[in-house]
């Protein structure tokens, strides 16, 4: 149990699965507190390595240097929900708490199960069938009509492993297009807007939540995140409602992010989910400039077991991915009033590759 663990003090060390840009975030958050970081990571380029105190680059199979990496942590959390299962049960097994509960990631990490979790509390999801073989596919096509979209279960982020069905298309192109491996056929949503809601619970339940945030994507990269989003208190109220009753039934430890579709039915709007992310997410990066706590302190502070701070947002906030070459303008971003520039550190730009992120934070009157 959570609850059971001992509480992190100034000079414990946090071990971090994962070396990007939220593992550099998570880092520079902990460091606040006198918190070491240990960051864990196969590429020997991570950025998160620039910021941490300890590094161990290696396999995430390297039993053997998991095995040396636990020993010098006295608590381990992720940076992104693909860590293989392997790696996190390997982790628990040695006797070293990782928050969230890798057990979590069973249900994150396949498309289908985290449908089915839930469809089984009666959250509203787009409509989905499972595909594994060409059998599926004709069954999938009645339950799930044209236009859809075909998603691997596993492994997809920023639009990738992914295929487009169109209007009366064949849903056997798109399967073979990401591989024939095991899929969901998933119904296009008609969708006004799309929102991410970006919460913290603590190891005794604690939850709290920031405001819902209105996202906008760019070829199916997170491009910018707006807050407050354009939606009425009532809608706001639900999104963290259903978010509250996701990292509940989860049991959950952290920061997680549930994205969310403004569905327009029958003269109102409703909600639906679309993914659950068990960790520090993108459209969360405002509040760092934007708002009295930021999303990677209070991650730290529930996986510590330290009491989690109400949030407050401190004006009309707009963030922008930095994405490929558009970091080479940090110089035009920095001259500019009430705007934060975050340079990852990362290598060469590339098209889709995040490289930073600008925080624009105008004081409301």
């Amino acid at each position: 149990m959570a609850s059971d663990l001992p509480i992190l003090k100034p000079g414990s060390t946090l071990g971090i699965l994962g070396g990007g840009q939220l593992g550099r975030m998570l880092a520079l958050a902990a460091a606040r507190f006198g918190l070491h970081c240990h960051v864990f990571s196969p590429e020997k380029d991570s950025c998160a390595f620039e910021v941490a105190r300890e590094k161990t680059c290696a396999s995430y199979e390297d039993e053997a240097e998991l095995t040396r990496f636990a020993n010098r942590c006295d608590i381990i959390t992720f940076e992104f929900e693909n860590v293989p299962a392997e790696t996190a049960d390997f982790l628990v097994t040695n006797k070293k708490p990782v928050l969230p509960d890798p057990a979590i990631l069973a249900t994150t990490q396949d498309r289908l199960a985290e449908k089915h979790f839930l469809t089984d509390f009666e959250i509203k999801t787009a409509p989905y069938a499972e595909i594994g073989s060409d059998v599926d596919i004709s069954v999938a096509t009645v339950q799930v009509p044209t236009p859809a979209v075909m998603k691997t279960r596993r492994l997809g982020y920023d639009g990738k492993g992914q295929a487009i069905v169109p209007l009366d298309g064949d849903p056997s192109t798109a399967w073979k297009a990401i591989g024939e491996v095991p899929a969901i056929l998933e119904g296009f949503v008609n969708f006004d807007l799309e929102l991410s809601v970006v919460a913290a619970r603590g190891r005794d339940g604690t939850f709290v939540a920031f405001e819902p945030v209105e996202n906008v994507h760019r070829d199916h990269i997170l491009y910018q995140s707006i807050v407050p989003a354009t939606i009425t208190p009532a809608l706001a109220k639900e999104a963290v409602g259903i978010t509250r009753k996701i990292a509940d039934e989860l049991n959950y430890v952290g920061v997680l992010a549930v994205e969310m579709f403004v569905v327009p039915t029958n003269g109102k709007h409703e909600l639906l989910v679309n993914e659950i992310a068990p960790r520090v997410h993108n459209s969360g990066h405002w509040t760092i400039d934007g708002a009295n706590v930021s999303q990677f302190e209070q991650h730290v502070r529930a996986i510590a077991g330290w009491p989690l701070v109400r949030p407050r947002r401190l004006g009309l906030v707009e963030m922008t991915n930095l994405i490929g070459s558009e970091v080479e303008g940090w110089k035009r971003y920095i001259a500019q009033a009430n705007t934060a520039v975050h340079i990852y550190g990362k290598g060469e730009p590339r098209p889709g590759r995040k490289m930073g992120h600008v925080t624009k934070v105008t004081p409301e009157d």
